[in-house]
C-alpha cells in the first residue's frame, strides 16, 4: 500500500480529529486540552515522546529501523486566534473569543496523520523523524521556545532538514500545493505607540493637551511614510490594527494608545522603518506639545525556503500528486511565520495547501484570520501525505 492509499484510510479520524479541535480552541502558548488530545492520538505509535517545560508543546521521535541516514523534522502548530466565529461551520467554536481562524487544527490533525503514517513503516526508514506540534505561532514565537528548549537535537542528533505545511481558506485552489524558493514570507515586527498629554472636559479643549488628534495624525503619517519613504522596489506593509482612547464622549482623555504590525522583506528597509516610524511619531508629538513613547519590538525573521528542498518538495508533489497539483508562487506574501526560525537553522521548506472550501471563489472566499474564514478538510490526507512522503524521501537521500 502507498502512504497515499494509507492516507486516504487515515481520512475520516484526521477529520474527526481535527473537527474536535476546531470545537475547543485555545490560544498562545498553554494549551492543555490540545496537548492532551495530542497525545491520545499519538499513542500507541511508539514514539519518543518529550513535553515542553514552558508551554505546551510535544515533541514526538520517530526511531527509524533501517539505519542511521539522518533526523527530518516536520511541524504543526496548535494554537488558535483570538476571534469569535461566524463561519457557520456546523462544528464551530465552542469556547467564547477563540477561533482556529488559520487552519491550525488542520496543521495539528493532518501532523498526526504522517505521524501515523510513517510509523506503520518504521522498519524501513533510514533515520528518524522529529514530529514538532508547537503552540503560540500566533504572535507568542512558540518556535523560538521550542528552539530554546532543544527541539532540533531531539533525536540525539542534529535536524538535517526540515518541512511545514500551511494551508489557506483563500487565494489557492482547494488541494493546490504552492511554494516559492527563496523568501516565502516576509519578517515582522510589533509597534506600540502611546501618546501622553493632560485630559479635560470635551467642551474646552484649549485647556487639556489632547492626545487624540495627535494619535490620528500619526496613523496617517506612518501610512504616508511607507509610500514616500520607501521606493516601490522596497515592498513593506505597515497596518494599525488597535487603537485605543478615552471613555466617554465629553471627556478628553490623557493618553491614546495604537498598536501596527510592519512585515518586510529587506534588512535593511527593516531597519528604516524602525527609524521612520519613531521619527515621524515623536516630531508629531512634539508639535502638538505632547509626550510619545514608542516601542518597536523586532518579532520574526524572513521566511526562506532553502532552493534545493523547494525543489525537492515541488518534485515531491509532481510525482505523488501529479504536476497540475503543483503551483510556482510568483511572489513572497506579507504575512510571517515563526517556522522562519527553523528554516534559519536548519534547510528545508514551507508549503502552502489550498483549502478553499468546495464552491467557493479563492478570490472572493473569507481569508486566513477572518471570523468567517471556512478550511475545507478534504485536503487533510493529502497534507499527510505530502509531510510523509518528504520524511521517507528525504531520510532515503540523507543515508545514500
Amino acid at each position: 500500500m502507498s502512504l497515499r492509499s494509507d492516507a486516504n484510510a487515515l481520512h475520516p479520524e484526521l477529520v474527526a480529529l481535527r473537527r474536535a479541535l476546531h470545537r475547543a480552541p485555545e490560544i498562545g502558548l498553554d494549551l492543555p486540552r490540545t496537548q492532551e488530545k495530542v497525545l491520545t492520538a499519538l499513542d500507541g505509535l511508539g514514539l519518543d515522546i518529550s513535553l515542553g517545560r514552558n508551554l505546551t508543546s510535544v515533541t514526538a521521535v520517530l526511531r527509524g529501523g533501517g539505519g542511521t541516514g539522518g533526523t527530518v523534522l516536520l511541524r504543526g502548530d496548535m494554537d488558535a486566534l483570538p476571534v469569535t466565529e461566524i463561519s457557520g461551520e456546523e462544528f464551530s467554536s465552542e469556547t467564547d473569543g477563540a477561533m482556529h481562524a488559520c487552519g491550525h487544527d488542520l496543521h495539528t490533525a493532518g501532523l498526526v496523520g504522517a505521524a501515523r503514517l510513517l510509523a506503520a513503516r518504521r522498519h524501513r526508514l533510514p533515520g528518524d523523524v522529529v514530529f514538532m506540534f508547537q503552540p503560540g505561532e500566533e504572535g507568542c514565537d512558540g518556535a523560538g521556545h521550542m528552539l530554546e528548549e532543544g527541539v532540533l537535537t531531539a533525536s540525539g542528533q542534529p535536524v538535517d532538514a526540515a518541512f511545514g505545511l500551511h494551508v489557506s481558506s483563500s487565494r489557492h485552489e482547494r488541494g493546490m500545493f504552492c511554494c516559492r524558493p527563496g523568501p516565502l514570507m516576509a519578517a515582522s515586527d510589533a509597534v506600540k505607540v502611546r501618546v501622553t498629554g493632560a485630559g479635560g472636559h470635551g467642551s474646552a479643549p484649549e485647556l487639556a493637551r489632547d492626545p487624540i488628534p495627535a494619535a490620528c495624525e500619526m496613523v496617517s503619517a506612518l501610512q504616508t511614510r511607507m509610500t514616500r519613504g520607501f521606493g516601490a522596489f522596497e515592498p513593506a506593509v505597515l497596518t494599525v490594527g488597535s487603537f485605543h482612547a478615552g471613555t466617554r464622549r465629553n471627556v478628553i482623555p490623557d493618553d491614546a494608545v495604537f498598536e501596527a504590525t510592519v512585515r518586510s522583506f529587506d534588512p535593511e528597509v527593516r531597519e528604516r522603518i524602525r527609524t521612520e516610524v519613531t521619527r515621524a511619531c515623536e516630531g508629531i508629538a512634539s508639535a502638538h506639545g505632547l509626550e510619545v513613547e514608542v516601542s518597536y519590538e523586532a518579532e520574526y525573521p524572513l521566511t526562506v525556503n532553502h532552493e534545493e528542498e523547494h525543489d525537492f518538495v515541488a518534485g515531491t508533489v509532481r510525482e505523488v500528486f501529479g504536476k497540475e497539483r503543483f503551483t510556482l508562487l510568483p511572489q513572497p506574501m506579507t504575512g510571517s511565520e515563526d517556522f522562519s526560525r527553523v528554516l534559519d537553522k536548519v534547510p528545508g521548506a514551507f508549503v502552502f495547501l489550498g483549502a478553499t472550501r468546495s464552491g467557493a471563489d479563492p478570490a472572493t472566499a473569507p481569508n486566513n484570520h477572518s471570523p468567517r474564514a471556512a478550511f475545507d478538510d478534504s485536503v487533510l490526507a493529502d497534507g499527510a501525505t505530502l509531510l510523509a512522503e518528504l520524511a521517507c524521501r528525504k531520510l532515503a537521500t540523507l543515508a545514500a
